[in-house]
């Protein structure tokens, strides 16, 4: 493979992982369409749909990190079959479960492999891209996470609507096994070449941080903010997460360098990360209850009605128009016009919607282009301040920061609509979160713009105030 010329089947290659990443992607959407069934054939409980889709989340959240690191020691292709087969197998015994336990563990096993999934098919970008190549790959790459967003209720709705509930998760195994076979065939190997000794202790203790932490943000809105639940496991993840911090600063081979913050690229890609994607994590969640009880669609056809977003981003990080405006405007330039025009259109949402789809169809239309612009450009800016043999661990580091921003989002924004709600209405209720997560995003953009900006004129020599 020419360094000049990246991997001769690397466009071919990025299919495969992208094929291989959509089954991962589907399925966080797709059980949410399914839950009447489940609580109608499982005589599922509130608490028991809770963990259904807890189980996965929490686990693959907690595992980021760690399967990144794996990736870089044992080899990326190694750890996207182990990833292929775990999520197949779990898909398969979540579709023939027939007992919520059954169900909730399955869960828990196909979170594991997603993690291995979501860290290992970005770290396969890095690895067989040149450096021109890569903004215009990563573009494709997260084009497929919108693709996944928009295609989850609507292949949901229609299995539910012809199978068995099962059917949602069987659906999965053809789609792993097809991206089995292409891996094995296709996907060159590579891992870090210094081959550095497995830092367990630091991957225990980030798996037990990292999952403590996204529980306690995600029961916060229903068990309250201060009850024992989650002041309990939120110190917890605090007391790890320090202790995490304190053993990766004096290993000698940390699976999380944390020289990496000392790039101002990289800091300045994880700060803006962090507020986009709690803005539009939150934003996005209060946009499905907006179409639902304020417009009053069914699940199937507000997901009919988010589609615009989605395929704003896919054309236009397919066509590669994104990658070549990125490359003109320069990365802070198009974080920041991409946040802009996302900010933008959440006020659309919130102040020209008056009971009709045409103002959501603005804001949605806006908010993909700012997708289609500035989240690539964030995901390359924070790989490209890792070094490549690290490039599992910084597709971990970017999975983290999105898990932890869009569980943020929802938590926190969902409490505005709730203080909301009472007093002033749904819509309102509605409104004030939109327009709060269109201030997340901006300054998000605007912060991480200007200190990518200031990262760039270091780099070049230039004197920075």
């Amino acid at each position: 493979m020419s360094a000049l010329q990246g991997h001769p089947q690397r466009w071919l290659i990025l299919g495969v992982i992208c094929l291989a990443q959509l089954t991962v992607l589907l399925d966080n959407t797709v059980l949410n369409v399914a839950i009447p069934s489940l609580t109608r054939e499982l005589h599922a409980e509130t608490s028991d749909i809770q963990w259904m889709i807890n189980a996965y989340s929490l686990v693959q959240s907690g595992l980021l990190l760690t399967a990144g690191g794996a990736a870089d020691r044992y080899g990326r292709k190694k750890m996207l079959i182990v990833g292929l087969v775990l999520f197949g197998a779990g898909s398969l015994v979540a579709g023939l479960s027939d007992t919520t336990g059954q169900l909730i563990a399955a869960r828990a096993g196909m979170g594991v492999g997603g993690a291995l999934l979501l860290t290992t098919t970005l770290a396969v970008v890095m690895q067989i891209f040149t450096a021109e190549d890569q903004p215009r790959a990563i573009g494709i790459w997260a084009a497929v996470n919108a693709l996944g967003f928009a295609a989850g209720p609507l292949i949901g709705g229609f299995l539910l609507n012809h199978f068995r509930w099962g059917a949602i998760f069987l659906i999965n195994l053809p789609v792993a096994a097809l991206a089995l076979v292409a891996v094995v065939l296709l996907v060159p190997e590579s891992r870090n070449p210094r081959g550095d000794r497995p830092d367990l202790l630091g991957a225990l203790l980030s798996t037990i941080g990292m999952a403590s932490l996204v529980f306690a943000i995600i029961s916060g809105p229903g068990h309250g903010w201060t009850s024992g639940r989650v002041l309990l496991t939120a110190a917890v993840a605090l007391v790890v997460l320090t202790v995490f911090a304190y053993w990766e600063s004096r290993v000698p081979y940390p699976m999380l360098d944390l020289h990496f913050f000392r790039d101002r690229r990289f800091t300045g890609a994880v700060t803006g990360a962090v507020l986009i994607t709690f803005g539009m994590g939150g934003a996005l969640f209060l946009l499905t209850q907006h179409l639902q009880f304020v417009l009053g669609y069914g699940p199937l056809e507000a997901g009919l009605r988010t589609a615009p977003l989605a395929l704003t981003v896919v054309a236009l990080n397919f066509s590669g128009l994104s990658a070549k405006w990125s490359a003109r405007l320069g990365t802070p330039v198009s974080i920041a016009l991409g946040m802009v025009l996302m900010a933008a259109g959440l006020v659309s949402i919130a102040v020209l919607d008056t009971g009709h789809y045409a103002g959501t169809l603005v804001g949605l239309l806006l908010i993909g282009g700012g997708c289609a612009i500035a989240n690539p450009a964030m995901a390359h800016a924070i790989m490209s301040a890792i070094p490549p043999e690290k490039a599992g661990v910084g597709a971990g580091i970017n999975g983290t920061l999105a898990e932890f921003g869009n569980g943020l989002g929802v938590a926190v924004l969902g409490a505005v609509l709730t203080s909301r709600t009472p007093s002033a209405g749904l819509s309102a209720g509605l409104r004030t979160g939109q327009l709060v997560g269109a201030v997340a995003v901006l300054l998000g953009g605007l912060l991480a713009a200007a200190l990518l900006r200031r990262a760039e004129r270091a780099d070049s020599g230039v004197l920075v105030a």
